[in-house]
């Protein structure tokens, strides 16, 4: 056995409160001829390999032995355990006042160091949360990763800011509260389009009382702590008064709040008898990886749900994974409730429910239930649980999937590199009419709609496709060697939808611009078949590849935002030819009237005072194109 250096800790509390910064260690160290030596208080110990790496990190009860345990007989060790200690070169250990101080630390520096060897949650930074900030005049609520004691108040945490902008996008839904960053003085000269939409009380123009504004965002977080039937309680309230007071547009507005709460409580209960505030973990597992399902219960309703993903699982038994779970995210909750129903029994459960009560301020129970319906609503959570691996496991076959393809198309189109960035090009028309040419970016396999462009043809009379392709590639890539924005970024490889004539357009254009270390290929219809420059024969990738799903997926997309361009052309253009004919209608109105209406069918719907009030037009005219539309032969 190694010798094992032992740094001691000067000042504990010091290092127990300083959250994840840098743990403050004495100088001094000793060399321990025995692990006898060690202390047999509460603590947290460090192991670390050859170079120094932090691989484990584990709390006791009582450092002595727990440490001791590692280098007994390895039988009685797990195979994770049995793989760490065969690494182990050095250790650190921290002594605490307590286990619950212990475990606190534990959470700290597993989240710092991020060790091989400890079961820990997926990408673990820092959870997001919503924010409200009542000490502002008018509060906004916004989301946040770092939870301070500013006197806002907190609501979380979420498991991904998908989640967090979920809930975001469903309370903006129901309650006005203003979602702008501007300083709120109430003399701006206009109000955003959130309030025309009644998203917002309009503080900004002075629309609202500082009182009315501060009784959304109470509402707002009453929702948040899942209290909603306090809150329809008092729109009813509100909404009877304003009807009674003959404010009828208040009155609806108050009626469609009420609507989509109570759309929302609908939607959260459940089969299983409910009470009070509880939350739920199930969990699903292989030898690699978790997902831990958690269902939040406040006031007797499931208000949400959330799932994570566990790592360095390496074939641990559940209660393990549970037990780290609930270390590390109750560790970051703000708050925690006064029941926790688990699908297995976790380790330590008096020391956790101990420290659990520190966290709530008062007494926290960690239950298995057994049978009635808490055991049903655990039975539903794990089931979500066992779902939510499925679909993580599938994802992770999915980016394997497109990893390979991506490097088979490096291999099988000869390119000097991985193509991570793929345009893909096509063009659509119908007999030369309304011509468009398409582009569509892949990043990594996968559609990036943000840089997708479209394009008019302005310059190609008639049905020649390969004239267009020269048109759409001279139009994209002029923009980009005058280094604008998105435009100037260099594509891995540019993928024309069409055959051999196709792509020989597109390297004549390559070769005008000067732009010949820029990888193109075609992919035709039909075979799949690849053509390349300078090879006679096209390459065929087999037909369930990776490969060719990519190059496919990027074809397709091309042609389907061509063609819905192409058609929206068209029916601009056909509606403008129809309404040529009518006395009156010239460019600006026959604009407008495209604007608002979009199709001859929905012009000839409308009647003549939506007509009328189309922009330019006026009630004669609207009689004049309702009579030329009626007695039209064009459908």
């Amino acid at each position: 056995m190694p010798y094992y250096r032992v740094n001691h800790n000067c000042n504990t509390n010091d290092i127990i409160f300083a959250s994840v910064h840098a743990t403050c260690y004495n100088e001094f160290t000793m060399e321990l001829e025995q692990l006898g030596a060690l202390p047999a208080r509460p603590g947290v110990y460090l192991f670390k390999d050859e170079e120094g790496n932090v691989i484990y990190v584990g709390k006791a009860a009582n450092l002595r032995s727990r440490v001791r345990s590692y280098f007994g007989a390895r039988s009685s060790l797990s195979a994770r355990m049995q793989k760490l200690t065969a690494r182990i070169q050095d250790f650190e250990f921290v002594v605490t006042n307590s286990e619950q101080e212990a475990l606190i630390l534990e959470c700290n520096l597993i989240k710092k160091y991020t060790p091989r060897y400890n079961i820990r949650l997926k990408d673990n930074k820092t959870f997001p949360y919503l924010r409200i900030d009542i000490n502002e005049d008018w509060p906004r609520v916004c989301i946040t990763r770092r939870v301070q004691k500013d006197g806002a108040k907190y609501f979380g945490p979420f498991a991904s800011a998908g989640s967090v902008r979920r809930t975001l996008r469903l309370i903006k839904r129901i309650f006005p509260f203003r979602s702008c960053d501007r300083h709120i003085e109430g003399k701006d000269k206009r109000p955003c389009l959130n309030y025309h939409i009644h998203r917002c009380l309009g503080p900004c123009v002075g629309a609202v009382e500082k009182q009315e504004y501060d009784d959304v965002i109470r509402r707002v977080m009453l929702f948040l702590q899942g209290r909603q039937e306090l809150v329809l309680r008092e729109l009813n309230t509100r909404m009877k008064e304003a009807a009674r007071q003959l404010q009828f547009e208040r009155a609806a507005l108050l009626r469609d709040q009420i609507k989509a709460i109570e759309e929302v409580i609908e939607g959260q209960r459940i089969a299983v008898a409910l009470k009070g505030d509880q939350d739920i973990i199930g969990l699903a597992q292989n030898e690699t990886q978790a997902c831990v399902e958690v269902f939040f219960v406040r006031n007797d309703k499931l208000i949400g749900r959330d799932h994570f993903v566990m790592e360095g699982i390496h074939g641990e038994p559940p209660g393990e994974v549970i037990t780290s779970f609930v270390k590390q995210y109750y560790a970051s909750a703000v708050y925690v409730p006064p029941l926790i129903l688990l699908q297995h029994a976790v380790n330590e459960p008096a020391a956790l429910s101990q420290w659990l009560t520190g966290q709530r301020g008062s007494g926290v129970r960690l239950r298995v239930p057994q049978r009635g319906a808490k055991k049903k609503l655990v039975d539903t959570v794990s089931e979500n649980a066992v779902r939510g691996m499925q679909f993580a496991q599938a994802k992770q076959m999915r980016a394997e999937a497109i990893s390979s393809g991506l490097q088979e198309l490096k291999d099988r189109l000869r390119l000097t590199r991985i193509p991570l960035r793929m345009e893909c090009y096509d063009v659509s028309n119908l007999q030369g009419t309304s011509a468009t040419g398409s582009m569509v970016v892949l990043e990594k396999g996968l559609p990036k709609p943000s840089h997708y462009r479209r394009f008019r043809i302005k310059t190609v009379a008639g049905a020649d496709d390969c004239a267009m392709i020269r048109e759409t590639l001279r139009r994209r890539f002029g923009r980009g060697l005058k280094g604008r924005g998105s435009w100037a970024i260099t594509p891995d490889l540019v993928v024309i939808d069409g055959g051999r004539g196709q792509l020989n357009a597109a390297l004549e254009l390559r070769r005008e611009l000067g732009l010949g270390f820029i990888p193109m290929v075609s992919l035709a219809k039909g075979n799949e078949e690849v053509f390349i420059p300078g090879e006679p024969e096209p390459v065929r990738i087999a037909r369930d590849s990776p490969a060719l799903h990519i190059l496919q997926r990027g074809r397709d997309e091309a042609h389907r935002f061509a063609v819905s361009y192409h058609r929206k052309l068209r029916a601009k253009d056909f509606v403008a030819s129809v309404v040529n004919g009518i006395s009156g209608i010239g460019p600006r109105r026959k604009k407008a009237l495209l604007d608002k209406f979009g199709s001859v069918e929905a012009v000839r719907e409308a009647s003549i005072e939506e007509l009328s009030q189309t922009k330019g037009m006026t009630l004669a005219l609207a009689h004049r194109v309702k009579e030329y539309l009626g007695d039209s032969s064009v459908s």
